[in-house]
């Protein structure tokens, strides 16, 4: 039941010491104001490191071909390591593991992409539409290239964002027509990419990978290809899978790592996380660990208290007050003031953190390794309970300290 008079005495003794009920209260606030901000920016720290990954897959594979180093089979080493299309239907075959696999070729150097009077110097790649999906290009005007492109070997080409505004300015490209080598390419397309080297990556562009081969004299050439594991299979598996299976093709033995040059990105992602793992740990013990310094100080600010209403408390309990009703009236003035004040740190906190949150988003500033900090819903909940429970915490040993005072000695107490 609501005892209106209980919370009248406890709002009297809080308004009776204002200075002590403020400083007090302080510490709670900046403990838990501390921990918001903390895995606020942690968050925004990880959020950041994630971006540079982009929208790619974070569970591909890209194999290239590389020399051997070993001698094996009776061959010397020094051999390059050249991937054919049969590569790729033996690994459709013989790695069930694999969800997507897509080749990707170049035009050797950079060469000159024609539009009119402008010109431009980028990256031609040949590839399949899987490979764009799992690399991070997304389209941004017209479409990206798809399977009927593949098919029929059109002419057709994508361009990066960057590469079009200097070819086209202000005009719109999708249905243009560009030349690369002398040939004429239909623009379908534009794509932006987001995260690591994105600008960079903007400058290139993108062909059918069959056009590319049979227009470019690269038959049965493969340079790269690109895996993406099943849901649930580790990309490490399918790794090893993949070296044995073109080791033996190849002819050169799977411990030699110059073979080939694999890029793990579940790998290297798995890093990222564990080191934010981490880092999230050490975030709560600094941040819970400044909580507790003031739920300390609250516990000894409530043992003054007791001291100090000694003789009060022994009336109480001599007029027949029960050592619950003490434990009560004690436990809630301790509650009330982490609570509120621990409450007000994380609405300081939060509110810091969506204001630096819009600065952000609103100026379009993009900060290498960082990106707009937040505090998600289970963190602002966690932060509640441990309001509730440290309330409880600080005032419960001078709750029982004033639970056990005996009535004559507190009446006979100075």
């Amino acid at each position: 039941m609501f005892d209106v008079d209980k919370w009248q005495e406890i709002l009297g003794t809080m308004q009776k010491n204002k200075l002590r009920t403020f400083l007090t209260a302080f510490g709670v606030f900046w403990g838990i104001f501390m921990l918001v901000l903390l895995l606020g920016a942690g968050k925004g720290l990880e959020k950041g490191v994630i971006n540079r990954f982009g929208d790619g897959a974070k569970n591909s594979i890209y194999v290239f071909g590389g020399k051997t180093a070993m001698a094996h089979a009776g061959l010397a080493p020094g051999r390059e390591i050249k991937f054919t299309n049969q590569d790729l239907e033996a690994m459709w075959r013989t790695v069930e593991e694999v969800n997507t696999l897509a080749p990707r070729n170049r035009i050797m150097g950079e060469y000159t992409i024609n539009y009119g009077k402008q010109n431009g110097s980028y990256q031609v790649f040949g590839a399949e539409p899987d490979f764009l999906l799992l690399n991070g290009e997304r389209a941004h005007r017209g479409r990206l290239l798809n399977r009927y492109d593949e098919l029929e070997k059109r002419k057709v080409v994508i361009i990066g964002e960057q590469a079009a505004q200097v070819l086209f300015g202000e005009e719109e490209p999708v249905g243009e027509y560009v030349s690369i080598r002398g040939i004429h390419f239909k623009v379908v397309g534009t794509f932006k990419v987001k995260g690591n080297n994105g600008g960079r990556r903007e400058e290139r562009a993108y062909i059918p990978f069959t056009t590319l081969q049979t227009t470019f004299n690269q038959p049965n050439q493969v340079q790269l290809m690109a895996l993406v594991a099943q849901e649930g299979v580790s990309a490490a598996l399918v790794e090893d899978k993949v070296r044995q299976l073109l080791a033996e093709r190849h002819k050169f033995s799977a411990e030699d790592d110059m073979a080939l040059d694999l890029e793990n990105t579940e790998k290297e992602y798995l890093k990222v996380m564990g080191l934010f793992n981490g880092i999230n740990i050490f975030m709560w013990i600094v941040g819970v660990g400044t909580l507790i310094a003031g739920i300390v100080g609250v516990s000894n600010i409530m043992l003054i208290i007791v001291k100090e209403r000694t003789r009060e408390i022994g009336v109480r309990k001599a007029l027949g007050a029960t050592p619950l009703s003490v434990i009560s009236l004690i436990l809630q003035e301790s509650v009330v003031i982490t609570a509120f004040s621990g409450y007000m740190g994380l609405l300081a906190g939060t509110g810091l953190l969506a204001g630096v949150q819009y600065l952000i988003e609103s100026s379009g500033a993009e900060m290498p390794f960082f990106a707009a900090p937040e505090v998600d819903l289970g963190v602002a909940l966690t932060a509640t309970f441990i309001l509730v429970l440290s309330g409880a915490l600080a005032g419960l040993v001078p709750a029982m300290k004033a639970a056990n005072i005996k009535p004559i000695e507190a009446l006979q107490a100075d």
